[in-house]
């Protein structure tokens, strides 16, 4: 796969994504054009039936767009085979769910370990590495339980080391404070700031939470499948 570093790390050029939901059809995305550079703490907002999950499916290569191109760091993804987009999916793309989406038979730190290990990373390296995120996140001593032993938040936490761990190009969050109380949101929040702060960890998130909105530094607003707003504070 060839990629540039010259370039935003995401770029949707007028994409338009409908599908068949019973016996209507959808227009999701209508002619979506946007640009995510490095480094960038964003939000991506709108109403139910906005489009703000389904355009993150698609930076995140999990669909595909009807019509138009959606590129990770210059690769367009509606050219790539079906094994280079799995490989770009482990590689380049950090996943924080709603759901959060943890293994149940796993522990905290073999959750954390799953993307290295799938990359073939050494031993002692994915030890050090998987250790540190975790302390990172305020888990240290809680590497052993599994994810019925562990709260909401813990378990978010668990997923944005996982995230992480593979130093992705983007860490896609879908409504990742929409199943914790307003404190426990109010860390993880902290926590993600301080990983784009502090290791340029881009964060690009889907919404709804006003807290997600006031902390980043860009909101693209959607509605009707289409930005109605893009506002970036100082």
């Amino acid at each position: 796969m060839t990629t540039s570093t010259n370039g935003p790390i995401v770029q949707l050029s007028d994409v338009v994504k409908d599908y068949r939901q019973g016996n209507v059809d959808v227009h999701a995305l209508r002619g979506l054009s946007l640009t995510v550079e490095a480094g960038e703490f964003t939000a991506i907002s709108g109403p139910s039936g906005s489009g703000k999950t389904t355009a993150l499916n698609l930076i995140g290569a999990l669909d595909k767009p009807t019509s138009g191109t959606v590129q990770l760091e210059g690769a367009d993804l509606g050219q790539l085979s079906r094994a280079a987009l799995s490989r770009l999916r482990r590689d380049r793309i950090g996943f924080v769910f709603q759901a959060y989406n943890l293994v149940p038979v796993l522990t905290a730190y073999e959750n954390a370990e799953l993307v290295l290990a799938l990359q073939g990373i050494k031993l002692k390296q994915r030890q050090e590495r998987v250790m540190a995120l975790l302390g990172e996140v305020g888990l240290s001593g809680l590497e052993q339980r599994r994810p019925d032993q562990l709260s909401g938040g813990q378990q978010q936490r668990v997923a944005i080391a996982r995230a992480i761990a593979a130093n992705p190009a983007v860490v896609l969050a879908d409504e990742p404070t929409a199943n914790v109380d307003s404190q426990t949101a109010k860390k993880l929040l902290g926590i993600m700031e301080k990983l784009n702060q502090e290791r340029g960890v881009t964060f690009i998130f889907s919404t709804h939470d006003p807290r997600v909105m006031e902390r980043a530094r860009r909101n693209i607003h959607l509605v009707d499948g289409n930005v109605r707003s893009d506002e970036t504070s100082s």
